[in-house]
């Protein structure tokens, strides 16, 4: 495996450092300042349009989308680290956010001409938002046979019926429409009952009931619990086929939690940086925080988990290149509880060390570990993804088999 970064993605990361330091890193407060002006948690300020347009014009657009950036897996992985270190502005800047990435590429992958046309289109401009309607409030979605909403065809149209949450983005007034998945084929099997659909969200009997915080947080698009009452669409917004709608989950998940665990990394080396920083300058007890004992641990061990976190992610990126998705599963799982890990560490302990002026909205540590946090829980809780790399584990090793010893 041969992880050393192309000239391509050099230039590729150093035209992105620098559209982080001239504009993403200066925007934060300006950002902070518009959506306090406006009063509405989920109001899309011009700064971020203004970003869109100089990302665009830096050729630093879509570079999630190999068969629209040219770019492999593992060389967008160095990329989606460094949009990491501003989570909030950087990953929408360049049109790389979820979970309008996971959308586009499942559009990509399985839309018809006409879908890709009224909807994929405008999401690769950057015009429009979407979300995705899968996790219920009723079931466990750990689980993805659980969901109960159901699709069910009716000539020419699908109706639907059930209730989702935790459907990311949705509260955006620019979110435009919803991939639901549902059940259309109970009497199948259960990795073959269900199916996707194309919703535009003003379609009659779409109701947004809610809008939940996440750790007291309300995200710009936030992730509200949306129902679905006899919903009808035409039978044309069916994505793929019915019954593949698991496959097309799993399809749409893999890539997105690299993604995902490429960002937590970039978060997680911002607040190491900080953490140094802040290390240096203060001092307690007659010197700096850094010639404390345990700070340096915490400095050290931060470092530690960064680089083995890193390693972990671009052999995973490297296996979906060059074996597919499905060969690396167990290597997306094993990253999807390893990267949110380590931010939740290095973050915490940035916190600490920051002291009280760590929970606050001056530095960008607290919503760091909110995100950690959150992270292991979206697209699979961490227990499910150890649950599958012990199961890889185990099959290596041929049931039954004894286990000698020798005293």
């Amino acid at each position: 495996m041969d992880f050393a970064f192309s000239e391509k993605v050099q230039d590729y990361r150093r035209r992105l450092t620098e559209f982080m330091e001239e504009l993403v890193y200066p925007a934060e407060p300006v950002y902070r300042r518009q959506m306090a002006e406006a009063g509405d948690p989920h109001h899309h300020p011009q700064i971020i349009e203004d970003l869109k347009g100089e990302a665009r014009s830096r050729g630093l657009w879509n570079l999630f989308l190999p068969d629209v950036s040219g770019l492999s897996v593992l060389e967008y992985a160095p990329l989606a680290e460094i949009t990491g270190r501003s989570p909030e502005i950087a990953p929408e800047a360049i049109n790389c956010s979820a979970p309008d990435t996971g959308n586009m590429e499942i559009l990509h992958m399985f839309g018809t001409e006409e879908q890709k046309e009224r909807w994929l289109a405008p999401l690769l401009d950057g015009e429009i938002r979407s979300c995705f309607c899968m996790t219920e409030p009723a079931v466990a979605s750990s689980d993805a046979t659980n969901i109960s909403t159901r699709i069910e065809r009716d000539g020419d149209e699908y109706v639907i019926r059930g209730r989702k949450w935790f459907s990311s983005g949705a509260a955006s007034p620019r979110c435009k429409v919803a991939i639901v998945m549902g059940v259309t084929s109970p009497e199948a099997d259960r990795h073959h009952q269900q199916s996707m659909v194309i919703v535009p969200l003003d379609t009659p009997g779409v109701v947004v009931e809610r809008t939940p915080t996440v750790f007291g947080y309300q995200d710009r698009g936030g992730h509200p619990q949306i129902r679905f009452d006899d919903v009808r669409v035409p039978a044309s917004n069916l994505l793929g086929e019915e019954g593949e709608g698991f496959a097309i989950a799993q399809a749409r998940l893999g890539p997105g939690r690299i993604h995902h665990c490429m960002r937590a990394i970039g978060a997680a080396e911002r607040a190491l940086e900080l953490m140094c920083a802040r290390a240096q300058t203060r001092v307690t007890f007659g010197k700096p925080l850094a010639e404390q004992g345990v700070v340096r641990e915490w400095i050290a061990q931060a470092r530690l988990r960064i680089e083995q976190a890193r390693l972990l992610v671009l052999k995973t990126a490297w296996m979906i290149d060059n074996v597919g998705t499905k060969a690396a599963r167990t290597e997306i799982a094993a990253i999807k509880v390893v990267a949110p890990a380590t931010l939740k560490y290095v973050a915490d302990r940035a916190i600490q060390l920051f002291g009280a002026a760590g929970f606050t909205e001056d530095w960008p540590l607290a919503s760091f570990y909110a995100m950690a946090r959150w992270l292991q829980i979206a697209d699979g809780p961490d227990e499910v993804h150890l649950r599958s790399v012990a199961r890889a584990e185990l099959s290596r090793h041929e049931p039954g088999a004894e286990f000698s010893w020798e005293p």
